[in-house]
């Protein structure tokens, strides 16, 4: 599998002189599988500048598009995603759905004429939509494993497996604790259930489900100082993130959705940090910062 990343930043797109390096769109990787087929995770601004390198390919867009959670900065680069404007193109919009709102209506709200000038249903590409719970399936020739995470709405993480490699991608999660869950109550209930009927720690949920993977893109929003003030909002420190990638033994940590906050400089800071916290701990595993641009592969 190969992997590019296109957006990187988590709430809201940052451009500017501070978030050059690593960028300022807000979550989208793509994910070229065996043949070239391709998954995109997440369609944030990040999208659009996707959709452009896709044009000028000049080759026809048959993907599967994986969607996190319809927060904006998950969705709001969608209507600039040039090949969904081509006849011929056909994309398969994957993500959770709650009991009022299709994942459908998520897509196509923030496309309400009040909003934007063009509505989803004219769109000339085929769009497939198709609602995920906990589970796997096959897409692409490749299997996909999807599990619920800690933060407000239905939020997916997700698993990728072909030809014996492994990606995790888990853009927007929480360390699950069941008292601060109870109390806050912005995560949906039966959530919340299945993390409180887990033995010990309730988030080994998330360290089975990142078991061995050979490169795990994880959540790393704040750092534990801005943590404490943050406790709620459905998003990690970097000491959690650390944790998460230790206790599944992954290859590689890849921290993603930085805060809008965080410049170039204390990204680096923070990168440096984890260094030192792997060295000191005895982890094994690799650990670099998503950068608009970056490429990887497994």
């Amino acid at each position: 599998m190969r992997l590019k990343f296109w957006g990187t930043r988590g709430s809201i797109p940052t451009p500017g002189k501070e978030t050059v390096r690593y960028g300022g769109n807000t979550p989208c990787i793509e994910v070229r599988l065996r043949g070239e087929r391709l998954v995109i995770l997440d369609a944030g601004t990040g999208i659009r500048d996707l959709g452009e390198a896709l044009m000028a390919k000049g080759e026809s867009v048959n993907a599967h598009l994986l969607i996190g959670h319809p927060h904006w900065d998950h969705i709001q680069g969608f209507p600039f995603f040039k090949p969904a404007f081509i006849s011929g193109n056909e994309l398969t919009i994957l993500g959770a759905q709650s009991k009022n709102v299709t994942l459908r209506q998520m897509i196509s709200d923030q496309m309400n004429k009040v909003y934007f000038p063009i509505q989803l249903n004219e769109l000339k590409a085929k769009i497939n939509f198709h609602p995920l719970r906990e589970g796997t399936i096959e897409i692409a020739g490749a299997k996909l494993t999807s599990i619920y995470v800690n933060h407000p709405a239905f939020a997916l993480g997700y698993r990728l497996e072909a030809n014996g490699r492994s990606v995790v991608y888990i853009s927007d999660n929480e360390p699950f604790d069941g008292e601060v869950a109870r109390s806050v109550k912005n995560v949906e209930k039966v959530i919340v259930d299945k993390y409180t009927e887990t033995k010990g720690d309730p988030n080994q949920r998330i360290f089975d489900f990142a078991r061995g993977a050979d490169i795990l893109i994880h959540d790393a929003t704040y750092t534990p100082e801005e943590y404490v003030n943050r406790v709620g909002w459905g998003h990690s420190h970097y000491l959690f993130t650390l944790k998460v990638a230790a206790e599944a033994q992954v290859k590689k940590l890849v921290l993603f959705h930085h805060d809008p906050s965080h410049s170039d400089d204390k990204i680096d800071e923070i990168v440096d940090t984890c260094k030192k916290e792997i060295k000191t701990r005895g982890y094994k595993f690799d650990c670099v910062a998503a950068a608009e641009g970056m490429e990887l592969q497994c």
